[in-house]
């Protein structure tokens, strides 16, 4: 094994939105800062707007086994590699999380509670919405937690999200523009959206927030350093295991690679968070909570579709939607069902892939599948919803029996999605057939629940006997190791995650900065 270059102040595992934001606020703090990334180099500029492309955005190694468990976590969909990681191919939409998300425990006697609170986030959200871009109207949004207002207008509302709009108006129930980082109007040097719905994709004109064009460029005009095709296997640590020394990873060229570092930050996708920790320890590192692994989330979701007797420009807007509804409430659910969830309502289709048309009607083929993709790109119109899901402790990542091309264990995934959380998406699905039909649609159907947003394994909380690391994403038991994203989540809101995941980077970044000499020794 040898040693790359020379020792860092703080290596960062993973190159997405979360790493890049911990590269590029600790480089202007004047750090010397290295960022190892497993997949490859990219630039906005190699981002190119078809569904082949989106595909590649996506994560193709099998580093998951994901039959541990009867639910799926869809991870393929969901992560990303690259410069970007999964928020290259993100839709954009950033609802915040509700207040009472931070305090689940204390307030409803429900999973766990958070270390930190609403108000410890909410300077962090105005700031980076501030500097990212975040369209939409707060005034209209009567469920949103206090906050400044977005400083973009609200996106353009085309036909089929008018429509299904429509629907909600007649079932009394209050829509608004969606939050969404897609931009209305030209902001911080970059254009305004062209309304094309390839987010999917990528954007290589910069209208989303797309990490490669927000904080990757505060990152290398302040010195991070970027390299590619470096997959990190495990974090190095003396012979205590009270400190973290630095990093063991394999280069392109298929060398064993060391990488010593004052501080190490871990901010690589959800499971890779945990996996990289799982291996780096026998029983896991920072884990005498035993929480390593444990409490894996996502977002169960439900997509409804309706088909018009109308052009309903379906191929137009911001993938994402148009429009949003929450129900915050997590009380407010019939049966007795716990948790909130909201719509996304006007989602741009595609031909095929993810949103794709056909895709939407996997019981006809052959001359019925022709004829109804030459109506439903045309006529139709698309809205899910986002459920929460309840945090298990038997929802978890443990090391798997098959191990990858570097000869460390996959992870294998045993996942059930929670009773409340199928509910919630049931109860939606219900809803949503009755709000399409009050919209007017000829037909109205919906597809099966699926996955989005995975989140915990790596839990903050308030100390090493019940988490892994604190509100600051700092771990209890080695203090100069922080692991960033939403492998630290608690519990999961309904609330997508990208926002909040940035607010907690800016606020970690704060917290580093103010005590570096503490952490770094």
């Amino acid at each position: 094994m040898s040693a790359e270059g020379n020792r860092v102040d703080a290596v960062i595992v993973g190159a997405g939105a979360v790493a890049m934001v911990y590269a590029a606020r600790l480089a202007e703090a004047g750090k010397r800062v290295l960022v190892l990334e497993s997949g490859p180099a990219r630039k906005a500029e190699d981002l190119y707007s078809s569904q082949i492309w989106a595909r590649r955005l996506k994560w193709s190694t099998p580093h998951v086994d994901e039959f541990g468990g009867p639910d799926r976590i869809h991870f393929n969909m969901n992560a990303g590699r690259g410069y970007g990681g999964a928020a290259v191919h993100h839709y954009g939409v950033w609802p915040r999380f509700d207040e009472d998300d931070f305090r689940l425990r204390s307030k409803f006697g429900r999973a766990l509670d958070w270390p930190i609170r609403y108000e410890d986030l909410r300077p962090y959200y105005d700031r980076v919405q501030r500097f990212v871009g975040l369209s939409g109207d707060a005034t209209r949004e009567p469920w949103r937690p206090p906050g400044e207002d977005y400083p973009l207008p609200p996106v353009p509302v085309f036909r089929h999200a008018e429509l299904l709009g429509s629907g909600f108006t007649k079932k009394g129930i209050a829509v608004a523009p969606i939050p969404i980082t897609v931009l209305s109007q030209p902001y911080q040097g970059r254009p305004a959206c062209l309304w094309d719905g390839w987010c999917d994709a990528g954007c290589p004109i910069g209208a989303i927030a797309n990490p490669l064009m927000t904080y990757y460029p505060r990152a290398t005009a302040a010195g991070a350093r970027f390299q590619p095709d470096s997959h990190v296997t495990r974090v190095l640590t003396d012979r205590s295991s009270s400190r973290a020394t630095g990093v063991e990873y394999v280069d392109g060229r298929g060398r064993r690679r060391t990488q010593l570092a004052d501080s190490v930050v871990l901010a690589a996708f959800t499971v890779e968070n945990t996996r990289i920790l799982l291996n780096s320890a026998e029983g896991g590192l920072a884990n005498r909570s035993d929480t390593l692994g444990r409490y894996l989330m996502v977002h169960p979701a439900v997509t409804l579709f309706g088909l018009y007797d109308e052009d309903t420009q379906c191929h137009l807007g911001a993938t994402g939607g148009h429009l949003y509804s929450a129900r915050p409430d997590k009380t407010a659910n019939a049966d007795g069902v716990f948790g909130g969830r909201h719509w996304e309502i006007g989602l741009v289709l595609k031909p095929n892939d993810l949103l794709g048309v056909c895709m939407t009607r996997p019981d006809i083929h052959g001359q019925a599948l022709h004829d109804f993709m030459g109506t439903g790109s045309k006529r139709m119109a698309a809205m899910s919803a986002i459920c929460e899901d309840q945090p298990l402790a038997e929802n978890r990542i443990v090391p798997g029996e098959v191990k990858d091309e570097f000869g460390m264990p996959r992870a294998r995934v045993i996942y059930q999605v929670s009773p409340d959380g199928r509910s919630l998406a049931e109860q939606a699905r219900h809803e949503g057939l009755e709000i399409i039909e009050a919209s007017g649609a000829q037909q109205a159907w919906s597809g099966p629940v699926a996955a989005q947003h995975i989140m915990g394994g790596t839990i903050m909380g308030k100390s090493a006997e019940d988490s892994v690391c604190d509100g600051f994403g700092v771990t209890h038991q080695l203090g100069n190791l922080v692991i960033g994203g939403q492998s630290t989540f608690p519990t999961g809101s309904h609330a997508n995650t990208t926002f909040t995941i940035h607010a907690l980077a800016e606020r970690s970044c704060d917290y580093l900065a103010e005590h570096w000499k503490d952490i770094a020794g």
